[in-house]
């Protein structure tokens, strides 16, 4: 009896299992000694696999990225890309080096408008008056620099701010802020001209514009790298760390080629600029590791500037400063008689 049931359960349970094991089920019926084929079909609804029969797996599906058709779009945008960019490639004053833009001045006076308010909001109060020794002694400075920077049509704004902090800025449009704090370090005009021809470099190269177009082209790098691959923390490291930071800093050294080349031809020694570092280095030594930050080691600036100089003493003397100071002198000599006959 047990053995009956235990072989009528294994029966039933194998009759049970037939159908999930494959689309075709073929039963045998042994009645009057004749075999009975019942065929279940596979469109049948008694089919535990109808209607999935022909469900196809997604990964047995060819990749997008061996496709024909992507490559083509990818070749045409590819190609029309490559265009645009070469088509908004410019030189840049002084350096010559060539790089791609594609905002317009206006459009980065626009966006720069917006930052200038909020800042003369915040240090409204702080902003020296024209009437401060340190405002005109800034003013002084700059106007001679902006005299050889090719630029003088451009509306320049110069604003000291009350604050320790040593820094100095520019916005697009010839906004140039500068911190009293750094006063004390430039100590002299002469310093204060590599701080100020380096913050207008930055004006003649149009560097905040050259980084909104740079975002750009690696905004649109991630995009197609995310169709392929998920970047992912690594991903927006190496494009932190390998991408941006190193332009932000190949900007700023270029500034301080500019400036150096500006301030030599409005007749301010150009050695200055390498003291102005030296001491700024020694204000602030706990300065970030350089790869860390937007802007160069002092030691690098010192070592670049070291590099530059006899070509900026070149431009100093080619500007005829010395004839200058001169027929200056001169003439305040020939004043000074008639003022004493009077």
């Amino acid at each position: 009896m047990h053995t009956s049931v235990y072989v009528l359960m294994r029966y039933n349970f194998f009759r049970q299992s037939l159908p999930r094991l494959s689309p075709k089920i073929y039963i045998s019926r042994n009645i009057n000694g004749f075999n009975n084929r019942t065929q279940l079909s596979e469109r049948s609804p008694q089919n535990p696999l109808y209607p999935y029969q022909r469900y196809v797996r997604f990964k047995n599906a060819t990749p997008f990225y061996q496709k024909q058709i992507f490559w083509v779009y990818t070749g045409t945008v590819g190609g029309l890309g490559g265009v645009y960019y070469v088509s908004h490639l410019e030189t840049v004053p002084v350096t010559n080096r060539r790089r791609f833009i594609d905002v317009t001045p206006k459009q980065e006076e626009k966006l720069a408008q917006q930052a200038y308010n909020e800042i003369m909001k915040q240090y409204g109060r702080k902003i020296l008056p024209p009437f401060d020794h340190r405002t005109k002694f800034v003013k002084k400075v700059a106007r001679q620099i902006v005299s050889v920077s090719g630029m003088q049509d451009l509306n320049w704004e110069f604003h000291v701010i009350e604050s320790k902090e040593k820094n100095a800025f520019v916005l697009p449009g010839g906004k140039v802020f500068v911190f009293t704090g750094i006063l004390p370090i430039v100590e002299n005009e002469d310093g204060l001209a590599a701080v100020l021809g380096h913050e207008i470099g930055h004006q003649v190269a149009r560097h905040s514009a050259e980084k909104l177009s740079f975002v750009k082209i690696l905004i649109l790098a991630q995009l197609f790298l995310s169709i392929i691959i998920d970047p992912g923390l690594l991903g927006r490291l190496l494009m932190e760390f390998g991408m941006m930071l190193p332009f932000s800093r190949k900007c700023e050294i270029e500034a301080d080629y500019i400036g150096l080349i500006l301030m030599a031809q409005a007749c301010y020694d150009p050695r200055e600029a390498r003291k102005v570092w030296e001491r700024m280095s020694i204000a602030q030594k706990n300065s970030p590791p350089q790869f860390l930050s937007t802007h160069p080691a002092h030691e690098s600036r010192i070592r670049k500037i070291n590099e530059w100089m006899p070509e900026a003493l070149q431009k100093r003397e080619q500007s005829d400063c010395v004839n200058e100071y001169t027929g200056f002198m001169d003439t305040m000599n020939h004043f000074r008689d008639q003022w004493v006959k009077w």
